[in-house]
Order: structure tokens, then sequence, then C-alpha cells
């Protein structure tokens, strides 16, 4: 059976437009209960109705403990997450959400951190700017978006108490505005750490920049919004083997190993199904996975001893799974 993270009420305080497309909602406990502590860098699912449940990064201090303050960035087209936030959530609303998770959080020893966003992408990288400035440690942020209008918080930003450590890169503004990536990756340094969140192709020209820079893959942390964009044309059929209950299943080309698990009762925590996320990491016991998420780090899908059932298939003829 399809299981959820979902654990929570919240009641959605104040909606505001923040910027063209982004509106800005403050979650509280209905009761004005303190809501659970999270860390920067952490997301919520968000059961946007019966349809959608959505995946969103909290972007307010870590220490005010009685909000949780999300953005939603309308998705032209939206899978339908995104417009029902926009158009049919209000104040007053309740919502059911998850306790906070965070698989992108800050280094607790970097001598200096890096925070890199493109677009919605400050949302995460905004709570690490007030976490870090709170804690007095050291870092600076730069923030590319289109224009002054196309980017959320500005007016926060500009205002805050770490303005002197912001710096905008307006893209449509002209060549001299846009991040020059070769001068933000050189002097490759220890204990100085990037945390990168935007869009894939933003997110990818940036990593690409420090490692070319020679940059230590542990040094460069990333979060993605959506999926890999995967070509599903050409894909078979594979078995699967449940070890601990003994069931053997047929997983079609045109079916994911989560849906086809779910429509056998076999108990399976999922959340965003687009392999971002992690909740459905699930053991491998024997065959080769075939990794298609943007969770595992390359190091972990080369072990090859687990994988995320929402997207990933398999190499094999049988995968083997510790279910």
């Amino acid at each position: 059976m399809k299981k959820t993270s979902l654990s929570m009420m919240v009641q959605v305080l104040q909606k505001k437009t923040l910027a063209t497309d982004i509106v800005q909602f403050d979650l509280v406990d209905p009761h004005g209960r303190e809501l659970p502590p999270f860390t920067a860098g952490a997301h919520i699912d968000v059961q946007v109705n019966s349809e959608h449940l959505r995946q969103y990064s909290l972007c307010n201090n870590p220490a005010d403990r009685h909000c949780y303050r999300i953005a939603v960035q309308r998705e032209h087209p939206s899978r339908g997450g995104s417009l029902a936030m926009h158009e049919q959530v209000q104040e007053g609303d309740l919502l059911q959400i998850s306790a906070p998770r965070n698989h992108f959080a800050l280094n607790p020893d970097a001598s200096h951190t890096l925070l890199v966003a493109g677009g919605i992408g400050i949302t995460p990288i905004l709570a690490m700017a007030k976490e870090l400035h709170q804690n007095g440690r050291s870092f600076e942020l730069h923030y590319s978006a289109r224009t002054p209008e196309q980017a959320a918080f500005v007016t926060e930003l500009e205002s805050s108490p770490f303005a002197d450590r912001v710096i905008f890169h307006f893209t449509r503004a002209g060549k001299s505005q846009r991040i020059n990536l070769a001068d933000l990756s050189a002097n490759p340094r220890p204990g100085v750490h990037f945390h990168v969140c935007g869009p894939e192709a933003f997110n990818e020209a940036v990593i690409h920049a420090c490692k070319q820079a020679g940059w230590p893959a542990e040094q460069l942390h990333t979060e993605y919004f959506v999926g890999s964009t995967v070509d599903s044309g050409t894909d078979d059929c594979f078995e699967v083997q449940l070890a601990r209950s003994g069931i053997n299943l047929t997983i079609p080309a045109d079916r994911s190993v989560a849906e086809v698990l779910i429509d056998h009762d076999v108990d399976l925590l999922t959340s965003c199904e687009q392999g971002i996320c992690g909740t459905c990491i699930t053991r491998v016991l024997d065959g080769i996975p075939e990794h298609r998420d943007r969770y595992l780090t390359e190091e972990e899908k080369a072990t090859n001893d687990c994988f995320t059932p929402c997207c990933s298939r398999s190499r094999s003829r049988v995968l083997v799974l510790d279910l």
C-alpha cells in the first residue's frame, strides 16, 4: 500500500505575492503551539489537494519555531501542484504536511560557505543565510534571476543584516550582471563549501565550473527541485524479487517499481516520486540498478546496494530487494 510521510496539520496564516508567479505561505500550528524544529536546507511535504503531494523548502529562520514559511513558484506548464497552491489554497485553510526533513544541510565545520541560488532555488539558500548569520559564520550569497520582478525576497535580502554579503545577478540586465563562474569557482581551498540550488541547467553549470577548477566533490552540495530528464522510450520490462516476502513481480516498461509494489500492497513510503527526496530508498540484495535519481551520490550509486524505486530501474534482468 502507498504510505506517506504526512503527520501534521497546519493552518495558512498568511499568503502573499512575492514576485511574478511566486507566492509566499506562512504555515502555523492551528492551536498556536510551537512547530517541530528544523535546520536550514530542510523541506516539508505538503498535501496540496487529494491529487497532489509536493515538496517545498523552508525559507524562514530555523530559530522561529512558530512558523514554516514556503514560497511556491507557479510552473508553466504546471503539473497541477503549483497551480493549486496559487489558485486554491487560501488564508485560513488547513493543510496536511510532513515533519521537516533535511538532505541539504550546511556543513557545521565549514570555514566559509558560498551560497549560490538560481530563481526559486533561493528558498533553502535564504534559510541558510539566516542560520549562518545568526551563528556568526562566514558566508556570501550569490542570487541569480532574470529580473528583480521575477526574484523572490529581494527586498528582504536588501534590508537584511547580512545585505553586504549578498550579490544579485539579474541576467536580463546584460552580460556584466551574470555570475562569472570562473571567478566564483577559482582558488579551491579546504574548509570552503558550496551550496547550490536552482534549475537543473544552473546547478550543473555551477558544479561543472567548480569541478573544472579542482574543487573536491565533498565540498560541493546541490539540491534539485525536479528529477532527471530521461528518455523512457527504450525502457524494457524486468523482474523484481522481494526477498523477505517471497513475491516475484514483473515491472512493465511503462510503470515504475514503486507503482507496481504499491499495487501489490507492499508497504513503501513515498513522497516526491521523482528521485529527489530519498524517502523511498530501498536496499538492493542482488542485481544492478539503473540509477535515475538525484538523491544518491555517485559513490553511493556505484555500490549498487540501494536505489530509488520511484524512478530508477534495473540494468539486470532480475533485481532482488530487501522487502
